[in-house]
């Protein structure tokens, strides 16, 4: 059986009663991984030289995790830049997950807008599937998910040969590059309630099921 090691960028916290700063991880992001027998491999934003320890595994896979804003934590930016200049070099399938999603945006040339209200913060709502391949993963042109985010992308402001595959109004819920292995999703798969829909993705997408249909 091959073993799909797959890479975490980690968020940056900061605990109240300690004195120091710390790298962390959903357990539920661990959670959806083990769940499909995959296997995480957490990348530390405080490392001399990442591509050296990335260079220490055979990835089949990345995730550039949520939480937070980019700009919050300098380490953690040029630790998820680092990912994916490493990820598009070798073709590797990377995923982003809400934060992440806006990570590869702006990788990509692309823009993030602070939403003017608050309809995607702490709620569920429906999204439009609006490309042919993601169709036929949630059998469904439309799916609920959940949404805990305030920044938003529009499609005016997609990055360069990045391609929508979701919609939630005039904003983009999903999208993925035109020539690489690399989605980004605005909502959180290991928070979601309809899990198989989220398991049938991340299975697609990792173990390169997109390209064989």
């Amino acid at each position: 059986m091959n073993k799909f090691f797959i890479g975490i960028s980690a968020r940056i916290v900061n605990p109240t009663n300690y004195n120091e700063t710390r790298d962390a991880i959903s357990h539920d992001l661990i959670g959806i991984l083990d769940k499909l027998g995959f296997i995480p491999i957490l990348i530390p934003n405080n490392l001399s030289n990442t591509i050296n320890f990335l260079d220490q595994f055979i990835f089949s896979g990345f995730i550039i995790s949520g939480g937070d804003n980019i700009g919050d934590y300098p380490q953690r930016d040029k630790t998820e830049n680092t990912i994916l200049e490493y990820s598009s070099k070798k073709n590797i399938p990377t995923l982003g997950i809400c934060r992440g999603m806006q990570v590869i945006n702006d990788f990509f040339g692309g823009k993030i807008r602070l939403n003017e209200s608050k309809n995607h913060v702490n709620t569920n709502h429906h999204i439009k599937i609006i490309d042919e391949k993601f169709k036929i993963i949630f059998k469904n042109n439309s799916i609920d998910v959940n949404s805990y985010h305030n920044n938003i992308i529009k499609l005016q402001d997609l990055g360069h040969d990045v391609i929508p595959f979701a919609t939630y109004d005039d904003t983009v819920e999903g999208f993925y590059h035109k020539y690489l292995p690399i989605i980004g999703i605005m909502w959180h798969p290991e928070r979601e309630q309809n899990y198989q829909n989220q398991l049938n993705l991340m299975k697609h997408f990792y173990e390169k099921l997109f390209w064989n249909e």
